[in-house]
């Protein structure tokens, strides 16, 4: 079996063994690839192929450093992140893990490759609201997608509606990106299933993910001096909403109107609570870049103007414990010790409703927002019932 070495500096040397016992009928003769935290990901590394057996099964043995002994993480692709390995039904999931503490062999079988099934996983319930809708405050155009209960055109009800950041990644894994693959949230299918429903408004981010860093700014700092937070809030609160409200039968009052984002989206919301407390009732909070901020964060829950109104909302956040990122100085930041610390400044600030979701072991990124969106639902759904009643 093919024997590989991925230089890296740091921790002692294990060679990982990978067989594959199993594929789907189709594809048989292309080429499968092995990719993970250990090569950043790339889906199609030349060296990372699988070779063909005797006995008919595919594997390859990779001399790896550098990899946390107790997460390595893998998937198998045939050469990009469409043709992913996926479940027997067409979905993709996370990654493989294995502990590498010793020289290891890890045996698998790949149920599916998900070129294989139809490229859209959205609900009949989602749809474009428009693909070039103006944002006068930055001058420039946005898709914009909404997500409609099946029961809304003969329902004659009135619902909840939530707003939110990164619309690629929200409903659909053909519009999806990710550093593991196209892993979207399931938004739609959580509202699916859930007996209450609400209307989910999702706004697409800059089709260039370096354009869509000074939009989820709020404040300056000395990486990006010119932000466009402020404007970007004010399109969701100012335009987007009245006109959401104008045509669509929403319950448009604060109690029944939430914004949530993850990453510099959950940055965003943050602030986007704080700004408009009058608008927003419920922000769900996940993961927010905090720690990319330079402290403006925190300045700003220290100079709250707005209390009474603040007091008065309800923020939902959630961390992993292993939301760890390597700063510049070489410094570790943990995102759940940046959660808890803005929690208790925001506490003694204006002390709204705060539930807390720390999920032990999680990581950054979509696998894990979607894992924990429909806790965070179930939460929002129950407070529009309480403003009812």
């Amino acid at each position: 079996m093919l024997a590989l070495c991925v230089p890296c500096i740091g921790l002692a040397q294990h060679t990982l063994t990978v067989r594959v016992t199993a594929i789907p009928e189709f594809h048989a003769g292309d080429p499968i690839y092995i990719t993970g935290n250990f090569n950043r990901w790339n889906p199609a590394e030349e060296t990372m192929i699988l070779q063909k057996q005797p006995d008919g099964t595919y594997g390859i043995s990779v001399l790896l450093e550098n990899v946390p002994s107790d997460r390595l993480e893998f998937k198998f692709t045939r050469g990009s992140w469409p043709t992913s390995e996926c479940t027997a039904d067409g979905r993709l999931v996370g990654p493989r893990l294995a502990t590498l503490d010793r020289d290891t062999t890890v045996v698998c079988h790949i149920e599916g490759w998900r070129d294989d099934f139809p490229a859209s996983t959205a609900s009949p319930n989602v749809h474009l609201l428009d693909s070039a809708f103006y944002i006068p405050q930055l001058g420039r155009h946005r898709t914009i997608w909404i997500y409609l209960p099946a029961d809304y055109e003969t329902s004659g009800k009135r619902y909840p509606v939530l707003y939110m950041q990164d619309g690629q990644h929200l409903f659909d894994e053909a519009t999806s990106q990710g550093r593991i693959g196209p892993i979207e949230w399931g938004v739609d299918e959580v509202v699916d299933s859930a007996t209450s429903k609400c209307i989910v408004v999702a706004i697409n981010h800059q089709t260039d993910y370096k354009d869509r860093v000074p939009e989820f700014y709020f404040r300056p700092n000395e990486d990006y001096p010119s932000v466009e937070g402020p404007q970007y809030l004010a399109f969701i609160a100012e335009t987007l909403k009245p006109y959401v409200d104008a045509h669509y039968r929403t319950l448009p009052d604060k109690a029944h109107t939430a914004l949530a984002g993850s990453s510099m989206g959950g940055l965003i919301t943050f602030y986007g609570g704080l700004a408009y407390p009058e608008v927003f009732g419920t922000l769900g909070v996940f993961s927010p870049s905090i720690w990319l901020d330079h402290g403006n964060i925190e300045n700003e829950l220290t100079i709250l103007t707005n209390i009474a109104n603040i007091h008065t909302q309800r923020y939902y956040f959630y961390a992993g414990t292993s939301e760890n990122r390597l700063k510049l100085d070489s410094t570790f930041v943990h995102m759940n010790d940046d959660v808890q610390r803005a929690i208790g400044l925001l506490r003694n600030a204006a002390d709204p409703e705060i539930e807390l979701s720390v999920r032990e072991e999680g990581r950054h990124g979509a696998l894990y927002w979607r894992e924990a969106f429909p806790a965070f639902y179930r939460w929002f759904i129950a407070g529009t019932r309480q403003a009812v009643h």
